[in-house]
């Protein structure tokens, strides 16, 4: 009670500090001004080459054509410091910058492509962003939320997303505009014959956006007064969008015509969130006195006492001498640093949610280090799983799967730390809606064999073998390349080497649809079951479905894509998105492949060392029959058998009519009635 009592003053004592010290705190701004520019700015910017400063501007492209075509270039310049935009309680900064611009057609050609006004998480430029992605993006990139970008374009090509030539855009994550503005009834042309200046003015204030622009006789001349009437207005939270710490900056690109984008000065305020003022502090803390405060610093003893007590009370001695006597020795996160790396777990930080915990992202801000913290559930299960994961992934090492940082156990709670893969998981990119652009057929292909290689290293590389049990397009994460990182290693197991399966003795394990028929009746991992799951994602990859979508009579895609094999149609299961962007010899590969892998007994299906030679084309794909094998319970010889329940099945009575891969078996249970095809097991 005492404790209570206590809190209960130190809470009020808080509050008041608090209240003072909100009425106290005023709004505060830093303001710059840039330019002319010279060669000592390049110690004030970031320079992304072939952007330059040169003749007293930032030339967001280059000005000269030197030793390399102006053509298909980009480039980006950036103030080089970050600000905070948005703080926890979802204050959004705001800002207001001005620049002088002018954009140069070369030798009157045709002008193209633009240059935009940007806010980015980082200052690197994206390959192959030139063209009509204006530095901000690429093919692969463009339309990921992971960009975190916001930009202003001024465009001046017309793409068939364009309303015209010249034009502004708020950008967010793409080169296609969320809202676009024709400049030409505001009697403003962008890049006209002749050398033209303009000011840019962009305002941003309580989430709201406007942008102006005017022109200006010379650089020497006084600047115009900002119009009345925005040429762009609109309404945008940019805490939706950009990180918590942000790049201002330039980007551009050219593309088959080029022009210079040229920025002659710059001038940017910036609003610095409220922080602790410590004067404030100082005054209330002698208005208040000493005695309160003696009683706050006791109140806290006592809870910290208090809480120390429950949470030894809760620690569980087992997980943490199991945790510290792991080899390798991963590192051990201390919880406040995840926990402020995450906003306290808030939700909007939340990257994915399954059934063994929640994946929340995080940024560790004195190691600028980008996070994704897996945190599991509190019951004993939850531990096992945690303790289970742990053990597997401390010591893999594979480019392909994702890198485990370290762990955490705090309060009850069990926590991992894994690198953060900034394109996140596969499905959201093959699964995705008409507003993103889906994969290419190399980048599928690429991750594919990715895939296939971490999986190759789990079976036989690594020094114990272990079976996955849930490949699914989610568990596979990209990184900033596009890479396959195969993770989620909660249901994943060490086999001893003299074995070839794993006994899950509370059910089956896995996902519907990627799970191998034989698990649902021998209730055993093996990496035969894992190769199954292995079919059906690259199924989905190279179909663009899910391994359960119906497809007209078809209850599965796998039965689709077989009865297309047998009317020697199978190219129609390339995802239709694709078009014919893809290499037809690669894709009769891979969906013959994941047939062979989908077979439905387990022996019949391909070991990954086969699996790789298919992928690089150094091995044929093993015969395909034309109709769906039959699933049938056989007994596996050794280690490998399986443990089949009598009331179900009596192995002795399994008699196939052919063998190999022909469709169909006679099935004959104990009490002698028969079926017609042994997949009405299933």
């Amino acid at each position: 009670m005492k404790i209570q009592v206590l809190w209960l003053i130190g809470f009020l004592i808080l509050h008041s500090m608090a209240t003072i010290t909100a009425k106290t705190q005023t709004l505060r701004t830093i303001s710059y001004q840039f330019g002319p520019f010279d060669s000592s700015y390049y110690n004030t910017f970031a320079v992304m080459k072939p952007a330059t400063i040169s003749n007293d501007a930032l030339q967001v492209t280059p000005d000269s054509i030197g030793n390399y075509s102006l053509n298909h270039r980009s480039g980006r310049i950036f103030f080089n410091r970050t600000f905070k935009l948005w703080d926890g309680d979802i204050k959004v900064a705001s800002f207001n910058t001005s620049f002088l611009i002018n954009v140069f057609r070369v030798n009157n050609s045709v002008p193209g492509e633009g240059v935009a006004f940007l806010i980015a998480p980082d200052t690197a430029i994206p390959p192959n962003s030139s063209g009509e992605y204006l530095g901000l993006t690429n093919s692969s990139s463009d339309g990921l939320p992971s960009n975190h970008l916001v930009a202003i374009e001024l465009d001046t090509l017309k793409q068939d997303f364009d309303p015209d030539d010249n034009h502004i855009g708020l950008n967010i994550n793409s080169i296609r505009s969320n809202k676009t503005v024709s400049l030409s009834k505001f009697n403003i042309q962008i890049a006209p014959n002749g050398t033209k200046f303009y000011v840019v003015w962009i305002e941003y204030y309580n989430k709201s956006l406007q942008v102006y622009m005017a022109e200006q006789a010379q650089p020497s001349s006084p600047t115009p007064s900002k119009p009345v009437v925005p040429v762009l207005n609109t309404d945008i939270d940019l805490s939706t969008f950009v990180k918590q710490y942000s790049y201002f900056g330039f980007s551009g690109s050219t593309g088959d015509h080029v022009q210079l984008n040229c920025v002659l000065k710059w001038n940017l305020t910036v609003e610095i969130l409220p922080g602790q003022n410590k004067r404030n502090w100082f005054k209330i803390g002698l208005a208040i006195g000493v005695p309160l405060l003696l009683i706050f610093l006791l109140g806290i003893a006592g809870l910290s006492y208090y809480s120390y007590k429950k949470w030894k009370a809760r620690s569980d001695p087992n997980i943490l001498g199991a945790l510290k006597s792991l080899p390798g020795t991963p590192r051990e996160f201390k919880f406040r640093d995840l926990k402020r790396a995450t906003n306290n777990f808030d939700d909007k930080h939340k990257l994915g949610q399954g059934g063994f915990g929640v994946v929340f992202k995080g940024l560790l801000q004195k190691e600028n280090l980008e996070i994704a913290v897996k945190k599991f559930s509190r019951d004993i299960k939850g531990k096992d799983d945690f303790l289970a994961e742990l053990t597997i992934i401390n010591r893999l090492r594979h480019k392909h799967l994702v890198p485990l940082l370290g762990w955490c156990h705090k309060n009850g709670m069990l926590l991992l730390v894994y690198d953060y893969m900034p394109n996140g998981s596969l499905d959201a990119h093959i699964f995705c809606g008409p507003e993103k652009t889906t994969l290419n057929w190399n980048l599928r292909y690429k991750i594919i064999s990715g895939v296939a290689s971490a999986l190759h290293y789990l079976h036989n590389e690594y020094d114990q073998k272990v079976v996955h049990r849930d490949l699914k397009a989610s568990n596979i994460m990209l990184d900033s390349n596009f890479n396959a990182r195969l993770g989620d290693f909660g249901l994943a197991r060490a086999i001893e080497n003299e074995k070839t399966s794993y006994a899950e003795l509370e059910g089956v394990p896995g996902t519907m649809g990627y799970i191998a028929p034989e698990c649902f009746h021998t209730a055993k991992a093996t990496r035969e079951s894992d190769v199954y799951g292995f079919g059906a994602v690259l199924l989905e990859v190279v179909c663009g479905q899910r391994p359960w979508t119906k497809i007209g009579e078809f209850q599965l895609l796998v039965d689709w894509v077989w009865w297309l094999h047998r009317e020697r149609r199978i190219l129609e299961a390339v995802d239709e998105r694709l078009g014919n962007d893809y290499i037809v010899e690669e894709a009769e590969r891979l969906l013959l492949l994941g047939l062979a892998c989908s077979h439905p007994n387990a022996s019949e299906r391909p070991k990954t060392q086969v699996i790789l030679q298919i992928l690089s084309g150094s091995m044929a794909v093993p015969h395909v029959p034309p109709f769906k094998p039959a699933f049938i319970l056989a007994s596996m010889p050794g280690p490998d058998s399986f443990s089949i329940s009598s009331s179900l099945t009596n192995t002795a009575d399994i008699t196939p009519v052919s063998s190999g891969w022909t469709p169909h078996y006679i099935n004959r249970d104990v009490h002698g009635g028969e079926f017609s095809d042994a997949s009405s097991l299933m």
